[in-house]
């Protein structure tokens, strides 16, 4: 897995003598070199830990002219050879060479870098036998077909001794890396399957046939892809059609011997490549689109890859431009002509794009325009040319119509449980060229990525980061770069070297794994080019405190520990288990003593492709027993050798090998990473127990449990592929959180800053739980107890009542599913299966307090028609309500009210709502209360044809419990006018509410009266002017106005709005008293001088009230105010 993270970096090229033609024609890496080709010239750049350019060679004026622009180009195998074809024709073969002259970076430790020398070694016309072909060729230059052949990638292959040209005629001409010419040849075009009568129809048919089973040379050679693995060359042509070729042992030597076999594709292909240990072919193609065939037996489509589910299509990204392969085959990147580059894993997980995301699902295309969004989004002019470094590091990309910069992308690689390193599932690491990015989970509601800088002293001699591996418990890391081994203590943050330099540079990393205290390094002998393990305790790094040296056969594939025990295979497919015996103890202060002995070999003859990861299975069978045995015969049991183990080979074969008699049983395919759960941990919090294992590919994340016949990983009676377990296709997994029973992911995320060119690429983890999975697992083994167990150790979890509703809704799910689907047969005892599992999953989560909100929310996500079949399992509706309103749990109470009408009739939950309504007036949930009112009108109005708009109010009226009041549709069955049917259903709803606003008024609670009317919609107005003279009515001014000052508390912002809302309430009735107080209350001059200025009586007995209480001397300013205004205007009248 590969996850881009940093700012791009910006490489810069000299400008050329072309200004016609200026693109990059050829981008290559090999051995830490950046190879550059222009047109006009040649550029040699570091791709190590410092890109710095090391040569160049610059084509003069006059060689531009007599011989044209470099035109396609090559590099050999080894580096040093560099061929380049001109528009005219002339063949370039260049030479590099370094100098003995060091290039300082700075600091004190050495580049290691030295400046290159290119030198032109033959400079000769290519003799094309047709010279029409020439002529052509270099007018069509400035045409489409040579932007084709620019844009698209080289026509030319090579290996180590010759070179191939894709000529327009369909032919390829041979040149060998001396310059010596070959010569055209045609190749031929008859695709044999072994069977006669099927030749005509292996045959392309495209249009342009020539026989039954022949193909027209007519058309060009823009594209050729050659892989010497597979002894494979696949020729594409202008017209879309792609041929699958076979070349001989010797390669490209004798180029005459090669064979067409067969065509691939839709006919639209514009470029291919292919990944030689996977047998992959990834082809692109003009829609947009890319596919991927399995080379292995029969080329068949495997799948295909496109932006079309994120909202692009190919008019907004144009055509398949590039495609290039990681080094390690695991994931690929693509470029398209018009805008983007995208980095997908094998399986269809995309990694990285530089196109902005806009939401999966989107009905149309976003239009690309060139506005200020745009601007700082790479690649918008899309990409011609795209290179990884040898180690998957960077990925150097050219956009399109560009050639002043390269692009380098900074990726990081997760630890795939591959190879011979060891796995960091439980610790998810992912590491980078000088860096690790580790996820802190401690709190797994926000993952958040850690940036480990590696130490300056190691990384500087040491680059790049090779292997790393964390221990068990993911509190310690192993990390190896060329040289040398280094340990982080991740508790005290703090780094271990080796003190000894020498020490450090004698160790060549091939592979690391984790034996305890203990960390085994797998190390390369160049000398005698052999391997060895090597034991290093990890409080300790030094030849004096190495426990063992252990010589190896050869270079190990892969390599595997469990407990005691250690597995290392050999090629072809040689497997060697060894015991480690540790006598003493392991502390600075003693000097244990390691040995390893051979317990089991075995050499297993197959044709299958090569592992690429092994990991020992224990037996979960055994480790049950133990669980129940005494603690004598425990640690027997718990350090047997294991004898299964899983194997994941090159090709996505996922397979389990029985290490007592060799047997082989495949279980899947397609499998890109997996991870062995069962007997990983010893802890009691450990959640995943029960799982086996689980892998991840395109089909997304399966688990995998054993089962409880006589053979425990009998494949049939594994339970595959949980469906609410998949992934989406942009979060890739890296690993588990087995004490909090999640999956941990990554996806990719971009931060635009106005400062910067570009946006920062932040890889974003996230958690995805499996705990529901697990639990319906044990309940169908009819393991109730341990599935109660392992819900109570996750009580206390993040997402706990989430897993819980994901368990109810699926299991009720596939019963509403199997009644659907057994509805015209006989479901006697079948139903009481479904119906039985129904019921251990409700008693299972009756358990726990989260148990009648999750009921209710499972009956929101389900159709009304099956509710009954729910709560049969659940129990009774009225039973839960009255449970949940004895519990005060009012709003999950509120939730059951629908379900109470439609199982139990429209009287019971009207009975229940009127008794709810007045619980939640008496807590103050006035908006709640505000639903309940509206529910208790419409169905008080609706009584007769209840039955029928109950089912007609089932998604909405839950939805107004469960959504947030912002966004509540207010409706006008709810308004005071709805007071005015005097039905005694609604009488009685509307006595309790006047009673609830008798009780807030007498009482002053003026806040919590204006959201009571707010939230029920009750009709104000109306009750004040009935109650004008009772509850509402204000003895005298003076307390009045010191106990409302008290009750609102008027230096609060939403205090000051509740009077607001109630003067304005007053003033429609013309309640003076009330006007006066909340006036000065709010000091509204303006009402005040509208009062006084009429009624002198009035405005005497106010002014004196205030001036008389000396609590009121806050409204002084406010008087004096009053008195001005009132002053002038009886001056205004007199004059």
């Amino acid at each position: 897995m590969y996850m881009t993270y940093g700012w791009p970096q910006v490489i810069p090229l000299e400008s050329g003598l072309c200004a016609v033609s200026q693109r990059i024609i050829y981008l290559k890496v090999i051995n830490r070199l950046l190879l550059v080709v222009a047109p006009s010239h040649l550029e040699l750049w570091s791709s190590s830990q410092h890109r710095v350019r090391l040569g160049k060679y610059n084509r003069g004026p006059d060689s531009i002219q007599n011989e044209g622009e470099n035109l396609q180009a090559i590099w050999s195998p080894d580096g040093k050879l560099i061929a380049v074809l001109t528009s005219s024709f002339y063949l370039h073969i260049f030479k590099v060479q370094f100098t003995e002259k060091r290039i300082h970076i700075g600091g004190k430790q050495p580049s290691g870098l030295f400046l290159a020398t290119i030198s032109l070694l033959l400079n000769e016309q290519v003799p094309f036998p047709n010279k029409n072909l020439a002529v052509n060729l270099a007018v069509e230059e400035e045409n489409e077909f040579v932007e084709l052949l620019g844009l698209i990638g080289s026509n030319i292959v090579c290996d180590s001794k010759n070179m191939l040209l894709g000529l327009s005629d369909g032919s390829l001409y041979n040149i060998s890396w001396k310059g010596e010419f070959g010569g055209a040849f045609e190749l031929d075009f008859h695709f044999y399957d072994g069977n006669e009568a099927t030749k005509s129809a292996s045959s392309l048919d495209n249009g342009v046939l020539t026989s039954s089973h022949g193909l027209s040379t007519k058309s060009a050679i823009t594209h050729l892809e050659l892989s010497l693995p597979l002894r494979l060359l696949f020729v594409l042509f202008a017209d879309g059609q792609l041929v699958l070729c076979f070349i001989s042992k010797k390669g490209l030597k004798q180029a005459e011997s090669i064979k067409a076999e067969k065509k691939l594709g839709c006919g639209d292909a514009v470029c291919a490549s292919v990944a030689s240990e996977q047998q992959i072919l990834a082809v692109g193609t003009r829609r947009g689109v890319v596919e991927l065939y399995d080379l292995a037996e029969t080329v068949s489509l495997i799948r295909s890859v496109s932006l079309y589910d994120w909202g692009y299509s190919m008019e907004d990204t144009g055509a398949v431009n590039s495609i290039a392969w990681t080094p390690d085959y695991s994931a690929f990147a693509v470029g398209w002509k018009l805008r983007g580059l995208t980095v997908w894993s094998i399986s269809g997980c995309r990694l990285m794009s530089t196109i902005r995301q806009i939401g999966l699902g989107s009905v149309s295309s976003p239009v690309v325009k060139p506005n200020n969004e745009c601007k700082f989004e790479p690649m918008m002019g899309g990409t011609s040319l795209m290179q990884w470094d040898e180690y998957g590091y960077r990925l150097y990309a050219i956009e399109g119509g560009c050639a002043e910069r390269i692009l380098a992308f900074s990726f990081g690689k997760c630890c795939l449980n591959r190879g011979v390193s060891g796995t960091t599932y439980g610790r998810q690491v992912i590491y980078a060229e000088d860096r690790l990015l580790l996820v802190q989970s401690e709190d797994t509601d926000e993952l958040k990525i850690l940036h480990l800088n590696l130490p300056v002293s190691y990384i500087s001699q040491n680059w790049p980061v090779l292997h790393v591996a964390a221990s068990k418990d993911g509190m310690y890391l192993a990390v190896a770069g060329l040289h040398g081994l280094i340990l982080y203590d991740i508790r005290l943050k703090k780094w271990r070297v080796f003190g000894d330099i020498t020490q450090e540079q004698k160790i060549q990393c091939r592979g690391l794994l984790w034996l305890g205290k203990i960390v085994v390094v797998c190390n390369y002998i160049d000398s005698s080019n052999t391997y060895e393990l090597l034991f290093y305790p990890r409080y300790h790094l030094d030849q004096s405190s190495l426990l063992c040296q252990k010589p190896l056969l050869a270079k190990p594939m892969v390599m595997d520990v469990y407990q005691d025990y250690l597995l290392i295979t050999y090629r072809p497919f040689d497997v060697h288990i060894f015991h480690v015996k540790l006598s003493g103890e392991l502390t600075p202060f003693r000097s244990p003593d390691l040995q390893l002995s051979t317990v089991r070999e075995l050499s297993i003859m197959t044709a299958k492709s090569h592992p690429a990861a092994m990991r020992f299975i224990p037996d979960q069978l055994q480790r049950d027993y133990s669980s129940r045995s005494d603690s004598s015969s425990q640690s027997d049991l718990l350090t047997k050798e294991p004898v299964r183990c899983l194997i994941l080979r090159t090709n996505g074969e996922l397979s389990l090998l029985d290490l007592d008699d060799g047997r082989e049983r495949e279980l899947t395919d397609s499998i890109e990473l997996f991870w062995v759960t069962c007997g990983q941990s010893e802890e009691k919090t450990n959640l995943i127990e029960e799982v086996s294992w689980l892998d991840y590919g395109h089909r997304g994340m399966q688990v995998w449990y054993p089962s409880s016949g006589v053979d425990p990983f009998k494949q049939e009676d594994f339970l595959q592929l949980d469906p609410e377990l998949e992934f989406d296709r942009e979060v890739y997994p890296l690993g588990l959180l087995p004490n909090a029973g999640v999956v941990v992911g990554v996806s990719q995320r971009m931060s635009f800053s106005a400062c910067t060119e570009f946006p920062c690429f932040e890889p974003s983890p996230q958690a995805q739980t499996i705990l529901h999975c697990l639990l319906r697992h044990l309940l169908q083994r009819g393991k109730t107890e341990e599935a109660l167990q392992l819900a109570q150790l996750s009580a206390e979890k993040p997402h706990f009542s989430h897993c819980l509703e994901w368990l109810l809704f699926t299991v009720f799910d596939a019963e509403i599913s199997r009644q659907n689907t057994s509805r015209n047969h006989t479901t006697g005892p079948k139903h009481a299966t479904s119906a039985s599992l129904l019921e251990k999953t409700c008693d299972l989560i009756r358990n726990f307090p989260e148990y009648f909100d999750v009921v209710v929310s499972v009956a929101r996500k389900t159709d009304g028609r099956h509710w009954a079949d729910l709560f049969s399992a659940a129990g009774r509706s009225t039973e839960l309500f009255e449970e949940c309103f004895q519990r005060r749990w009012y709003r999950t109470a509120a939730c059951y009210i629908l379900v109470i009408a439609k199982l139990e009739g429209p009287a019971v939950s009207q009975y229940c709502a009127l008794r709810l309504l007045q619980a939640t007036l008496d807590e103050s949930l006035y908006e709640l209360a505000g639903e309940l009112v509206r529910f208790l009108l419409r169905s008080g109005r609706d009584y007769e044809p209840a039955q029928a708009d109950s089912e007609k109010l089932s998604p909405r009226f839950l939805g107004y419990f469960l959504r947030p009041s912002s966004f509540r549709k207010q409706s006008s069955d709810s308004k005071s006018n709805s007071f005015k049917d005097q039905s005694a259903h609604i009488s009685s709803v509307k006595n309790i509410l006047e009673s609830h606003a008798s009780y807030l008024m007498s009482g002053k609670e003026l806040s919590k009266l204006v959201a009571f009317v707010k939230g029920t919609q009750f009709d104000l107005v109306e009750y004040l002017q009935r109650e004008r003279y009772g509850c509402a009515r204000l003895e005298n001014f003076a307390s009045g106005l010191e106990l409302i000052g008290q009750k609102l508390q008027m230096g609060a912002l939403q205090s000051r709005l509740d009077a607001e809302f109630l003067l304005a309430h007053m003033c429609s009735v013309k309640f003076k008293e009330w006007v006066v107080v909340l006036a000065t209350l709010l000091r509204r001059s303006e009402v005040l001088f509208d009062l006084f200025r009429h009624d002198t009586r009035l405005w005497n007995a106010y002014s004196m009230t205030l001036q008389s209480h000396p609590s009121f001397i806050e409204y002084h300013d406010l008087l004096e105010n009053l008195e001005g205004k009132l002053s002038s205007t009886a001056n205004l009248e007199e004059t």
